[in-house]
């Protein structure tokens, strides 16, 4: 593998990606340490994990690798979709446009997991109410 490389990191509630990008690769694609199709067991997943390179038309064209830790395994997918598509505004910053435009991949989902009230069952549920 080429030294040469561009790193972007995505993050998605409490999942946290780093991925790398290196150019003239023959498309393996390597979540830590293991194939893509071990670590995303779900399809769905899996392609939502390249949909950057699918938009940009480049899918086997790239070596990636990536580093991610915390959330489950959606939250993790997602975080490395936006980690790629930042990866690859750094290897080539005229492909932002279309990151931007099909499908909005540049952009943070912010949605955070809302903590726990004192006297209700979780964030929102409050217990049953009865009157006698």
């Amino acid at each position: 593998m080429s030294t040469q490389y561009f790193e972007g990191v995505g993050r998605r509630k409490t999942s946290t990606a780093r991925v790398r990008v290196y150019p003239g690769g023959n498309g393996s694609f390597v979540i830590n340490d293991k194939p893509a199709e071990e670590f995303l067991s779900r399809e769905e997943d899996r392609s939502r994990a390249i949909e950057p390179l699918r938009v940009v038309g480049m899918e086997k064209s790239f070596n990636i690798t990536v580093h991610v830790n915390g959330g489950g395994i959606t939250g993790q997918a997602d975080a490395i979709c936006l980690g790629m598509a930042r990866a690859l505004v750094k290897m080539d910053p005229e492909l932002r446009s279309t990151l931007r435009g099909q499908g909005d991949l540049l952009t943070r989902d912010p949605r955070e997991k809302e903590r726990k009230k004192p006297g209700l069952k979780r964030a929102r549920k409050a217990p049953t109410y009865t009157k006698r």
